[in-house]
């Protein structure tokens, strides 16, 4: 796909959007059953089902799916998605390329061993590797716009309003 196929794919998008705001205001939900066997909880991804378990950190056997990983795990989608996008939208040629997320937890805070320990991560850091003639500029530029539509990235950055609730079924 070139930036033109691109724009001529996304221009009907963009005018509905423009036209009616409410359009482009969508709700994407993730379901998950814990009426699994031991400590997990077996996710519908909408393609596939997981299963998320305990980190072997927190006493997991590293056999389902850690929900840390699984984060990062997205934000490297999110982010290698909207990179190639971003890189095609303003023709930059990418030859090859890798993105790499990594996170830093502290399981005591999980474990309740230290309430000083935070729970969650510490630092996220994203990287991307590219093989690229691109000058450098066009790659500071393409970084920039990468961060700046990056759901999962900009979800995480700026911490939107999350609500937690509880119903009896």
């Amino acid at each position: 796909m070139d930036a033109a196929e691109l724009r001529a794919m996304q221009a009907p998008i963009k005018e509905r959007y423009k036209a009616d705001p409410s359009a482009a205001v969508v709700t994407l939900k993730a379901k998950g059953s814990i009426e699994r066997e031991g400590i997990s909880c077996k996710i519908e991804t909408g393609r596939a089902l997981a299963v998320a378990g305990l980190h072997p950190a927190t006493g997991g056997s590293g056999l389902e799916l850690c929900s840390g990983d699984m984060l990062l795990e997205a934000l490297v989608a999110c982010a290698g998605v909207t990179l190639k996008s971003v890189a095609t939208a303003v023709e930059v040629p990418l030859k090859s390329g890798n993105v790499f997320a990594e996170g830093d937890l502290d399981f005591r805070g999980t474990l309740g061993v230290d309430k000083e320990a935070p729970v969650g991560f510490r630092e996220i850091r994203l990287r991307f590797e590219v093989g690229t003639d691109a000058p450098q500029e066009k790659l500071d530029s393409l970084l920039r716009l990468t961060e700046r539509y990056c759901v999962v990235y900009q979800t995480i950055k700026n911490g939107p309003k999350v609500s937690v609730s509880m119903q009896r079924v």
